[in-house]
């Protein structure tokens, strides 16, 4: 087994749905389809942002096992994900461990960043990003930390405005939400 650049892989390894990410990450690293693993994993994850039916099914205690297996090939179909990726959430089904998908693509992309040698940044911002504002994002994130950033996007409307950006353990804040709860605390006393 070839190690995982820098240190990812022991803790990404001990959490379940980090073991969960490795073990697809070498399979895709394998047939050499990372990045189409990735994006399939992206497409997956924003089906679970917009699908309630989808989410609980993935939560749902009540599934029965077969019922889960059908239902998320069915979907990996309609979502025309990979080969790899399709195999691997059937796998998640069998197993009652699809509630673990939003940890397992978050660790994917976390291996994947790193394998390309880059550092993985989640992004929430009020509205969505133009490209040209992700691109900004990317130079003055690299130009913060000294390498190339690769960046999950996601959108949260409670924001009102400005990022959330996580890179690592490290937080900027910069959303209004956060400013106003600020003031709103300082005019408390």
């Amino acid at each position: 087994m070839e190690t995982i650049p820098g240190n990812a892989g022991g803790g990404i390894q001990a959490s379940l749905g980090g073991r969960y990410a490795l073990a697809l990450f070498e399979l895709a690293r394998d047939a050499k389809s990372i990045d189409a693993v990735e994006s399939s994993l992206a497409n997956v994850r924003d089906a679970l942002a917009q699908s309630e039916d989808f989410r609980t099914l993935t939560t749902s205690p009540m599934v029965s096992r077969g019922a889960a297996v059908k239902a998320v090939l069915a979907v990996a179909d309609a979502l025309g994900v990979d080969a790899t990726t399709k195999s691997f959430l059937g796998v998640l089904a069998e197993n009652h461990r699809l509630g673990a998908l939003p940890k397992i693509i978050k660790a994917f992309r976390t291996l994947a960043a790193q394998h390309r040698g880059e550092i993985a940044a989640e992004v929430t911002s009020a509205h969505p990003l133009s490209d040209e504002q992700v691109i900004e994002l990317k130079q003055q994130l690299r130009q913060r930390v000294g390498r190339d950033v690769s960046v999950d996007l996601s959108v949260d409307p409670s924001l009102l405005g400005g990022l959330v950006v996580r890179v690592g353990s490290q937080m900027i804040d910069s959303s209004i939400k956060t400013r106003l709860n600020t003031l709103a605390q300082a005019m408390k006393g």
